[in-house]
This record gives structure tokens, sequence and C-alpha cells, in this order.
């Protein structure tokens, strides 16, 4: 694609951040340009995220529903899996599959609690009651 050709269409990352793309000049040498964003990716992302929101909204409710401790929650909401919470808190990842049942997670020492709610950043009541403090 040519320098001129590439694309600016504004992303809801415009604002914040450009990509770099590889392009030719007017000699026919590969240079970077930077880009705003284009349609397929805005298009793209935008049904990622939608994706996201969907599961943090049934990970709410399953911990609403006493199916799940707010373990689950705060894994969607931070986009965490097992296994990297398992790295950010030290605890084996059979741990974290027990802590997720509600029943195991309201007997958790204020000493685990805390070891998640580092994990999450935010405080232990947060994390019990699925509060969010934006930044």
């Amino acid at each position: 694609m040519k320098k001129e050709n590439v694309p600016q269409d504004m992303s809801s990352l415009g604002k914040i951040t450009k990509e770099v793309c590889y392009a030719t000049d007017s000699s026919g040498k590969y240079v970077t340009e930077l880009s705003s964003g284009w349609d397929v990716k805005i298009t793209a992302l935008d049904a990622a995220w939608a994706d996201i929101e969907e599961r943090k909204a049934k990970a709410k409710q399953q911990v609403l529903n006493g199916e799940a401790s707010p373990l689950l929650f705060f894994m969607e909401y931070r986009l965490m899996d097992i296994s990297i919470l398992s790295d950010y808190t030290g605890f084996w990842k059979w741990q974290i599959k027990r802590h997720l049942k509600p029943e195991v997670f309201k007997d958790l020492s204020d000493k685990k609690l805390q070891k998640y709610a580092e994990a999450f950043n935010v405080k232990v009541d947060d994390l019990k009651t699925m509060t969010v403090h934006e930044a």
C-alpha cells in the first residue's frame, strides 16, 4: 500500500494511540506511517469488546445467583484466566478452581482474600461485593 493510502479511520483508540504501518513512498521504498485505525479493525475490536462485556455481565449474574464466587467476575473484568490468576497470586490452579465456589470463597482467610484483591487491584471489601472503581 502507498503511504498516502494508509487508512486513517478514527477508532476508539485513535485518540489515545496510533498504529505503525508499513507502506511504500513515492520512490517505492518501504517506510513507516502512523494510522489512527481502519474500519475492518475497528469492527473486529468492537465485536471483541462486546463479547467481553457480555462475559462480565454473565459472570456477575452467576455470582448474584450463587453459582460462582466474585473471583469469576473479577477474572472476566481484568481479562484473566485461571493460569494468569495463579501466576499473580501464587495459588495453585486447583485452589483457584475451588475458590470459585461461593461456599469455599466465603470461608477464605483475610490473607488469601488480600492476595486476590492485590491481583485484581481492588480492596478486599470491593472484592467481596464486586465493586469496581474506575481510575
